[in-house]
């Protein structure tokens, strides 16, 4: 049975594929409706459609936007157009547009046909339009581009000219009036033609429009002219006037008159102009705010409305809630039309077609594949399925409308393919008459719907495929497949590899599926060879001509080996295998060298170990090199198969690199697409590359330790730290001496230790980790014997090195451990570290901070005699009183220390009372006694310590001696007693020169003589008689003084209260003056020095002057002023003048005199004086004399007393 036979209409019959808003002829529109299919997808959206619009027939609604969206060729067009027609109401060959879908049983939904034929009864005006082909260039380039479209429709719907803005604004005018017809009929009339022919040449018809208005008695002739001449100037529209002019007209038509525009492709006419989206915005919200549901806006678009505003961002959300109904139609509903429309088949065909799967279904299903990363790309379900489609596969529709999309933005020529010149439905049929002579079994394979659409596809894509057809060394089959290539470069559900290709170009279910394979992979090499395609991977790529271009200059790139190894190497050691260090045991790091075909990765390495990788590209090393190479280097070798694939690929993607880097700010164009390809294909090659190395590496060959490795692992990354593994084993054999894995803690713990618990090396202990201890202490010895500082970062990298590989708190912990166990010093700065000078925070600091490693000097202790601990021993006993077992050179210094500590405590005491009382015995001794303890305690080096104390032993012996009676002394009685005659002695020193009683001399010179002796402890005890006997015989003297010194100042009393009585003011001093003298009697009582005794005298005389002056002074400040005399007044005379006064002569008052107070005992002198003749008397008389003038003033009186 032949192809064309097996339909229920004739497949080559006239269908109008593409559905153009434009075609309104019957014959069109009655094939539209009547071949119209409505498909559960079409049923749904008739309902939500008109669920929507009745909102607006009977109630108020501003939600009266609606957005069809579907890919190109999806039936958008068709579907507005029919509900163009309901809307309307059309009538088609005597048939109303609503009959079509219930005569032919299309729905089967009487609640939908009501609201369908309801619809259709309603007072409309339907406009139905393509925007792009009513926008003009000009208007499509204005601001209000949109508002103006619609405007112009709206225009001509009324009869006005559409094309003309203010014309037809002229004639809405003159209809407004009622005057319309009656200036069509005076135009025509003056001008012979009707005005809607000849309008639209406004410019030079303006003379008769003039004559019209002014034969119409319209305007003056002058007005008329000023009309023409401004019309155009004056004309303005704004969204505002269009709107307003939509809600009049509504009103004007009646109560329930709608006005739906229905603008076909306003998506790709506002494409990403923002302004024109904003424009079809405000024009959807203000006619549903002022039109409430009588203006309905219903438009298509390739776009659903939620990507577009998406895609321009926050400012058109509100578009969203205008356009709030939306319908979107997917490839389902196209594949279901073109069923029925086209493929529907007869009862005779279905049959055969139905047994001819039954019989064939396991070999088409073996024959139509796809590979497993391809989207979703449905097949033959079953027998139904198979006729249904026949001569396709059910994967055709799906993929060519991806494929139109695909074209469309990618390859289509001018606006062709944009103004749906093809759909989907054509391209069906087109391709299915190319096989209606073919008999049963026939497929159609993709690549027959490349010739329907060539003459739409864009010259650079169509002309290398129109070159390749007349390519002689290229056959048909050739060419085909490069049909398909184009047609699905662009899709990115497919990929273009060999076995989805095969698929794409099956042309009978009898096709060997393995020949056509051979023939495509043959082809394909032959597409390449003839730059017609290119290779990425497993995907074969269409090259329009500037692409095949690029791809030479590409391939002319030059790459250095250096630069491919690099590129490989970045590949392996930062994606694959990305461990700088080996982890061993969960707690030691290893770092390795990286190496690939013996080029280091970042620089050379001296690590102790390496892993090496040999590509294809690198030395063909045989089986026993590789083996001795792996010993020798310490490495791990791993030697890749022998395939170079991902090295070429890395050279390709160099190559692009360059180039792309090269030409960064090259043309434009074309070539941003051509170079996002480029860019797009170098990322696709990494991460080919990535995969193809890391299969590589699964299956390497592996050396290690000089045999070949047999490795468990199967992922790369594991097999190499397998092989890590047992190279660690072997080079860091002593790693096994480390038994414990230290810490922080652990190493503060060593100095936490009991010295008890500590033993040392070459004894039988169990101290952990012993065989380390020993190989550090080996290596210190062999640095001394090489004349060699040993610091701790030079054992750190000692024995982080194989064949220990030990951590650094490895090695801290033991420097630790020896430094505890006194097997090593530390010295920082040339400064001893040690137990007693330094906490144990400071010596784990100084162990485990980075900034003390290099500084930090490790040395083989010296430790102290046997004589030497000895005589530190001797000293702590007899010195301290401690005694210590232990033979541990810092537990010994550290209690010596410490009781010299606690020693030195009390001596800083016994200074303190030394500097209260410096006459307290024995401050010299003790202030040596002190200074050679802390010159002991100054010392920091443990050896220099036992030297000195041992060198010392006598005198720190004599020194605990000689200070014991001392620190007795202070601690008991014989302080007080000392103190006490001290203060007696010093009592005496003080008066001694009025003492001349001899056995009050004698016995203070017997208690002098004792507080000054060096060693006066033993005769202390005798200090408590002399100074009772000194208490006696004192005190006579000092009351025998006193005895003298009251009847002096008793009598200094009553000379004072003498003077006193006789003034009037005796009551203002007398209580005072008695106070003053009564204190000088007490301190005359209770003085303990004769001095102090014998100065009362002068101290009396001195306070009786005072108090006389006082007395004095008082007097005087109180003494009257004299009176001055009142002048004489003399009467007037006879004449009624006065007399000037006489002058009065004030007597002359005498100056008072001052007292002066002085006493007789300065004038008469404290010097003795002795008489033995007159001349002696009157030598005594003149020097009183001398005194006395010296004391007398003018006008003075002196009082002596």
């Amino acid at each position: 049975m032949q192809i064309k036979e097996m339909f229920e209409k004739q497949i080559d019959r006239d269908i109008k594929g593409v559905i153009k808003v434009g075609q309104s002829d019957e014959e069109n529109v009655y094939q539209e409706l009547d071949e119209y299919v409505v498909t559960k997808e079409l049923l749904k959206h008739f309902r939500d459609f008109f669920d929507n619009y009745e909102k607006g027939i009977n109630n108020n609604t501003d939600k009266m936007g609606v957005w069809i969206s579907g890919f190109f060729g999806s039936g958008k067009s068709h579907f507005l157009k029919i509900l163009s027609y309901l809307l309307k109401n059309s009538v088609v060959e005597g048939k109303r547009a609503i009959e079509y879908f219930t005569d032919g049983k299309k729905i089967d939904d009487p609640m939908l046909i009501a609201k369908m034929t309801n619809s259709g009864t309603i007072s409309s005006d339907v406009m139905l339009f393509n925007i792009d082909s009513k926008g003009s260039a000009k208007v499509g380039s204005g601001k209000e581009a949109i508002v103006e479209v619609f405007m112009k429709v709206f225009n001509e719907m009324q009869g006005y000219c559409g094309s003309i803005p203010y014309l037809a604004e002229f004639e809405r005018q003159l209809d407004n009036e009622g005057r319309f017809e009656e200036f069509k009929e005076k135009f025509e009339e003056i001008a012979g033609a009707p005005w809607e022919k000849k309008r639209q040449a406004f410019a030079v018809i303006q003379d008769k429009i003039v004559k019209t208005i002014v034969a119409m008695d319209f305007m003056s002739e002058e007005a008329a002219r000023n009309w023409c001449k401004n019309a155009k100037g004056s004309y303005d529209l704004s969204i505002e006037k269009f709107v307003s002019l939509v809600k009049e007209y509504c009103e004007k038509k009646g109560p329930n008159h709608h006005v739906i525009f229905l603008v076909d492709e306003i998506g790709q006419y506002i494409a990403d102009d923002t302004q024109l989206m904003l424009n079809l915005q405000t024009i959807v919200e203000d006619l549903g705010i002022a039109c409430r549901g009588k203006a309905w806006v219903i438009v298509t678009s390739q776009e659903d409305i939620d990507s577009i505003t998406k895609t321009k961002g926050n400012d058109f959300s509100k578009i969203q809630g205008r356009f709030d109904t939306r319908l979107s139609l997917s490839a389902s509903n196209v594949d279901e039309v073109i069923r029925k429309r086209i493929l529907e088949k007869n009862e005779i065909a279905e049959s055969a077609l139905k047994l001819l799967y039954e019989q064939k279904e396991s070999i088409i299903k073996n024959l139509i594949t796809f590979t497993a990363d391809t989207a979703d790309k449905k097949l033959y379900t079953d027998k139904t399925d198979f006729a249904d489609c026949y001569p396709f596969i059910p994967y055709q529709f799906n993929l060519l409308g991806q494929v139109l999309t695909a074209v469309r933005i990618h390859g289509a020529s001018g606006k062709h393919l944009s103004d749906q010149s093809r759909s989907m439905l054509a391209l069906f049929q087109e391709s299915a008459i190319r096989l209606k002579d073919s008999q049963e079994g026939v497929l159609v394979p993709f690549s027959y719907f490349y010739d329907p659409l060539h003459k739409f596809i864009d010259h650079q894509h169509s002309q290398v495929i129109t070159d390749a057809e007349d390519n002689s060394r290229l056959d048909e089959f050739d060419v085909e497949l490069l049909k398909v290539l184009f047609m699905i470069k662009y899709v990115k559900e497919i990929k273009a590899n060999v076995d989805n290709l095969t698929t794409l170009m099956i042309s009978n279910i009898d096709d060997d599926r393995i020949e056509i394979r051979g023939k495509i992979e043959e082809s394909l090499k032959k597409l390449i060879r003839e730059t017609l395609v290119q290779k990425n991977g497993e995907i074969y790529i269409f090259l329009t001509n500037e692409e095949q271009e690029i791809n030479n200059a590409i391939n002319n790139e030059s790459v250095e080996m250096g630069e491919i190894i690099g590129e490989a190497s970045t590949v392996i050691f930062e994606e694959i295998f990305t461990d700088k260090k080996y982890r061993y045991s969960s707690r030691y790091l290893f770092p390795f060298n990286q190496k690939v075909d013996d080029r280091y990765f970042k620089g050379n390495q001296s690590n102790d170990i390496g892993v090496s990788i040999i590509t294809p590209y690198g030395e063909d090393y045989p089986d026993s090199a590789l083996r001795m190479l792996s010993a020798q280097e310490h490495s791990v070798i791993v030697k890749l198969p022998n395939d170079s694939t991902f090295l070429d690929e890395i050279t390709d993607s160099i190559k692009i690199y360059k180039f792309l880097n090269k030409n960064a700010s090259g043309a434009r164009g074309s070539f941003d697409s051509i170079r996002r390809a480029k860019e797009d294909e170098r990322i696709e090659k990494k991460d080919r590359i990535r995969i193809f190395i890391e299969d590589a590496l699964k299956h390497a060959d592996i050396y290690v330790n000089g045999d070949k490795a047999n490795i468990s692992a199967k992922e790369p990354a594991s097999r190499i730290n397998e092989a890590l593994s047992k190279l660690v084993a072997m080079q860091y054999n002593k790693l096994t001496y480390m038994e414990t894995a230290p810490e922080l803690s652990d190493i503060a713990a060593v100095f936490n230790g009991n010295d008890g618990q500590l033993s040392f090396l070459g004894t039988s202990d169990t101290t952990p980790n012993k065989l380390a201890l020993e190989e550090v202490i080996q290596v210190i010895c062999l640095n001394n014997a090489r004349h060699m500082k040993t610091s701790l970062k030079s054992l750190q990298d000692k024995f982080g090195a194989a064949p220990y590989g030990f951590d650094s708190k490895d090695v801290q912990w033991l420097v630790a451990m020896l430094f505890k166990m006194g097997r090593v010093s530390l010295t920082y700065n040339s400064q001893s570290l040690s137990m007693l000078s330094n906490t144990k925070d400071e010596l784990v600091r100084y162990l485990t901070k980075r900034e003390f490693v290099e500084k930090l000097l490790i040395d083989i202790r010296e430790r102290a005699t046997d004589g030497q601990i000895r005589s530190v021993k001797e000293v702590l006993k007899d010195y301290f009183g401690f005694s210590v077992s232990s033979d541990d050179d810092d537990t010994i210094i550290r209690n010596f220390k410490n009781k010299a500590q606690d020693k030195l405590e009390t001596f800083g005491e016994i200074m303190i009372e030394y500097r209260v009382n410096p006459k307290l015995p024995c401050k010299s001794l003790m202030e040596q006694a002190k200074k050679n303890l802390e010159e002991l305690l100054a010392i920091k080096e443990p050896v220099e310590f036992f030297k000195t104390v041992d060198k010392k032993r006598d005198d720190l012996l004599d020194d605990a001696d000689d200070t014991a009676p001392v620190f007795d002394f202070f601690k008991g009685g014989q302080k007080k007693i000392f103190e006490k005659a001290l203060e007696q002695i010093q009592m005496f020193e003080n008066s001694k020169i009025y003492v001349r009683d001899q056995e009050v001399i004698d016995n203070v010179a017997q208690m002098e003589a004792i507080v000054t002796a060096k060693n006066p402890f033993g005769q202390i005890q005798k200090l408590p008689d002399m100074s009772v006997k000194f208490v006696q015989q004192y005190g006579a003297l000092l009351e025998k003084e006193a005895e003298e010194m009251r009847p002096i100042v008793d009598d200094d009393l009553e000379k004072v209260l003498h003077t006193l009585d006789e003034k009037e003011f005796v009551s203002v001093f007398r209580d005072k003056f008695v106070n003053a003298f009564a204190e000088l009697k007490q301190k005359l009582d209770t003085s303990h020095e004769i001095a102090a005794v014998k100065n009362i005298r002068l101290e009396s005389d001195t306070l009786k002057l005072r108090c006389m002056d006082e007395i004095t002074e008082y007097e005087e400040a109180h003494r009257p002023k004299p009176v001055q005399p009142a002048p004489p007044v003399t009467p007037p005379t006879g004449g009624g003048h006065t007399e000037p006064p006489k002058p009065v002569t004030t007597p002359v008052q005498p100056k008072p005199k001052k007292r002066k107070n002085v006493s007789i005992s300065n004038v008469a002198g404290a010097r003795t004086y002795s008489i033995e003749n007159e001349q002696d008397i009157d030598k005594f008389l003149a020097e009183m004399k001398r005194k006395l003038l010296q004391e007398l003033e003018e006008n003075t009186i002196i009082t002596l007393s």
